[in-house]
């Protein structure tokens, strides 16, 4: 299935330039994988990035060529999709069924089976992974047909659908569908019927609940 939902420009060229914490650039290597379109644009990004890298060595004989790179680099990662994907650029080989996408077993485990979930919430189920920089990163299962708080973000949050499916006041996610969250979004998401809705999310700050109960449960969260 093609992704729908990508990485944000910005997010492509902090990744290209190796600015995402370990936790953030799991979840985008993750998107990566499966999303032919999202990976054109990093290596647009990471291009440009060279020349601007090349731009700031002793010699260079424009600086103002390196703003305008920069500028020229954001307009054509932030242009519409294209109709079609170039044949050439095809996904990687797919892993066996069982097994977790690569960025992310360094964290979880090669397989799904080997999960231990935990309990947080009526259907709701949580794994944190430990931290390797002060960022986040936790696989959620939610239940079909639940929805969740509403809340919004104290920073950023990368969001990548696995399994099953979410809708919320940006649209429908499905697996392989990126959430690309800042501070300024507020949203609930209700999961839609069938199977439960896997997902991986990075988080570089707190949720921010409008309810007071799920405020009152936050810190036995921990989100």
């Amino acid at each position: 299935m093609i992704p729908r939902h990508h990485l944000d420009p910005a997010t492509l060229v902090s990744h290209a330039a190796g600015a995402l914490s370990p936790e953030m650039a799991a979840v985008a290597d993750t998107h990566l994988e499966g999303c032919a379109y999202c990976r054109r644009q990093l290596a647009d990004a990471e291009r440009v990035g060279g020349s601007l890298l090349a731009q700031q060595q002793p010699g260079a004989e424009d600086p103002a060529r390196g703003e305008r790179l920069r500028a020229d680099m954001l307009s054509r990662l932030q242009q519409p999709l294209p109709p079609a994907l170039p044949a050439a650029d095809t996904a990687p080989a797919r892993p066996p069924v069982d097994a977790l996408p690569r960025p992310l077993q360094p964290y979880f485990g090669k397989s799904w089976k080997a999960l231990r979930w935990r309990w947080v919430a009526p259907g709701v189920h949580m794994i944190r992974a430990p931290k390797a920089s002060g960022d986040t990163l936790i696989l959620l299962k939610i239940a079909p047909g639940k929805s969740m708080p509403v809340h919004s973000h104290r920073g950023s949050e990368l969001t990548q659908i696995l399994k099953g499916a979410y809708d919320d006041e940006l649209g429908h996610f499905g697996p392989g569908d990126m959430a690309d969250l800042d501070s300024d979004v507020e949203h609930q998401p209700v999961t839609s019927p069938g199977v439960p809705c896997i997902c991986v999310a990075a988080l570089d700050g707190p949720l921010e609940f409008r309810g007071w109960l799920a405020r009152k449960l936050q810190p036995m969260v921990g989100l």
